[in-house]
């Protein structure tokens, strides 16, 4: 590496911009999952002096994944959140499941997939989610690459169509009393004039980082909602064959261990996948 100082080295993201490397933010991602001290130390000396211009900010997760890794496993699952949620796809049938299931941790009792009436027209609903007097009608935006951004057609569209549905709920003596909500949630990002726009129409928005500290991410580890792609003990298809099955967070395998029964694991890999699963708990 040049004498070039590590704060000038310039990296690229997901969305193609570059931004200067920022150690302090790298150490914090490390410490968001759990990595002790010393080993945040440990696997940011190795960045620092293997890190050049131009790498892409996949490359630097790649490698301090592996070697947080080979220090913890569990701290290494909750470092890999955001490509675990990424491995949901290709379709967005499982985020919408996994959505719901994030309501369901907080109270909520969900309907996913559900086609309603509107005051004009039907439409598809992602997630129905209805917690005393309070209802949600929650769109999912899957974004298949780090760097999608969804920009302010989306809000702009799904406002209409909550307003369509809301609306004809008014009719309906049975939900006197209530409030109704609109939602668009996103695994991805949000551009700045969909977040203003949602922000000024009372449309709530939900992306991976958005709100600063309540976004997506941080819902996923206060409430240990880990889907089931961050765990090391099942393969691709074992992953696949769950989701297909709704089974798309951890916890649904702890709560119903006979959903393993298929794959007719030997006790010792059932009880590795089991622990792996109670130490992201």
């Amino acid at each position: 590496m040049s004498n070039k100082s590590k704060s000038t080295i310039l990296i690229r993201k997901a969305s193609g911009e570059e931004e200067p490397f920022r150690m302090n933010k790298l150490k914090q991602s490390l410490r968001n999952a759990g990595a002790e001290e010393e080993v945040i130390e440990q696997v940011a000396s190795d960045i620092e002096s293997w890190i050049t211009d131009g790498i892409t900010t996949q490359k630097i997760y790649g490698r301090a994944f592996s070697l947080l890794r080979k220090k913890k496993k569990y701290a290494a699952s909750r470092y890999k959140l955001k490509k675990a949620i990424m491995e949901l796809g290709p379709t967005g049938y499982p985020f919408e499941h996994f959505i719901g299931k994030v309501l369901e941790v907080q109270g909520f009792k969900t309907e996913v997939g559900q086609v309603v009436n509107g005051k004009c027209v039907t439409h598809e609903v992602d997630v129905i989610a209805t917690r005393n007097n309070e209802q949600y009608f929650v769109e999912c935006k899957y974004g298949t690459s780090q760097g999608k951004v969804f920009n302010v057609q989306v809000p702009l569209y799904i406002r209409s169509r909550v307003n369509d549905i809301i609306e004809k709920c008014k009719e309906d003596e049975k939900y006197n009393g209530f409030n109704f909500y609109g939602w668009v949630v996103t695994n991805t990002r949000f551009s700045s004039d969909a977040i203003d726009y949602g922000t000024c129409s009372g449309l709530n928005l939900l992306s991976w980082d958005f709100p600063t500290n309540k976004g997506l991410k941080d819902i996923i580890d206060r409430d240990k909602i880990f889907p089931i792609t961050v765990l090391h003990n099942l393969t691709k298809a074992q992953k696949q064959e769950l989701m297909d099955n709704g089974i798309v967070i951890c916890r649904q395998i702890r709560e119903k261990p006979e959903v393993l029964e298929p794959f007719q694991f030997k006790s010792t890999k059932l009880n590795s996948l089991m622990k792996e699963i109670d130490d992201l708990s």
